[in-house]
């Protein structure tokens, strides 16, 4: 049995729709960590493949197209897990993504982008949020480690208080929820994981100087254990009866007692990931990472937002 259990009512008026936000706001679902059975290949033209019983992923960009794929669920909440090997050698003018999206204009995003370098030369973490469409919220950062030389995880806990970016479980960064100071924060529109390489040669590295040196295409990135605990959106079924009835979510089955035209739900909620913030080791560890590898933090960009900066920025 769950160590924690949460209660909630609201009217048979409210429909199915509402039903259907709460019990996907609470019902987890925990991927299967295998490429086949999470994700699709969405583009690419057979640049983007599914190997070892899918176990790995791999994406590849040459002159003529890049390669992506997307998660099969859509997620209300999640902590979401990826290991990474990103391009080796001169991987400069390409970007390689790990993100979460949902569609659509006024969309919300939670991105992870790997801009690549000249050889010797470090990889750019850039990290954003943007919600009901807007962004301009970029952290950027050097990592403590070669990331071509072997995988690393990378992951975002997203809660509704808080988003947390993670690099091999170090946090690198936490976007609070300030809605309180009307900040928008995303939490409403379900979010898919996607991730993709592309030639960004324009933009990605010093600014557009440095291009993509074709010669040494087609660069690859490689992904493994890819692993999403989350509020799974996509999959859920309800079914339901007048009274006494049972809700279906997936494999888990829960009551629902129907008394006076209210239905009450008892639901799990013992996911650490749900309330999960930093303890002091982990602002001692984000402190350190931002003293020592962050290189761009919008709240610091004085010439940008020559009016004041935003209102997150004060509060943090």
């Amino acid at each position: 049995a769950p160590s924690k259990m949460a209660s909630f009512a609201f009217s048979e008026s409210s429909a199915m729709l509402l039903l259907l936000v709460l019990v996907t706001y609470l019902a987890v679902a925990t991927s299967a960590a295998n490429f086949y059975q999470d994700v699709d290949v969405t583009w690419g033209n057979q640049r983007g493949k599914i190997l070892n019983g899918g176990q790995l992923l791999t994406l590849s960009l040459d002159k003529f197209s890049g390669s992506g794929f997307q998660s099969k669920n859509e997620y209300l909440f999640a902590r979401i897990d990826m290991q990474l090997k990103l391009v080796p050698g001169n991987s400069a003018g390409t970007v390689t993504t790990f993100y979460l999206s949902s569609q659509g204009p006024g969309h919300d995003e939670i991105d992870f982008e790997f801009l690549g370098n000249s050889s010797g030369n470090p990889y750019t973490v850039h990290t954003n949020v943007y919600a009901q469409g807007k962004g301009n919220k970029e952290q950027q950062f050097h990592l403590w480690f070669d990331p071509t030389a072997a995988f690393h995880t990378y992951s975002i806990v997203w809660n509704p208080q808080r988003i947390i970016f993670l690099v091999d479980n170090s946090p690198i960064r936490v976007f609070q929820n300030s809605e309180a100071i009307g900040v928008p924060f995303p939490k409403t529109q379900p979010m898919r994981v996607y991730s993709s390489l592309w030639n960004a040669d324009d933009w990605a590295t010093q600014g557009g100087r440095v291009k993509a040196d074709w010669t040494k295409a087609p660069f690859t990135a490689s992904y493994r254990n890819y692993n999403a605990n989350g509020l799974d959106f996509s999959s859920l079924t309800i079914k339901s009866k007048k009274s006494n009835g049972t809700i279906e979510l997936g494999c888990r089955i829960l009551e629902a007692n129907h008394l006076d035209s209210t239905l009450v739900l008892t639901l799990p909620s013992d996911q650490a990931w749900q309330t999960q913030e930093l303890d002091f080791a982990g602002r001692n560890r984000l402190r350190w990472v931002e003293s020592k590898f962050m290189i761009y933090n919008y709240c610091t960009d004085f010439k940008r937002f020559p009016q004041g900066l935003p209102a997150e920025c004060k509060r943090s």
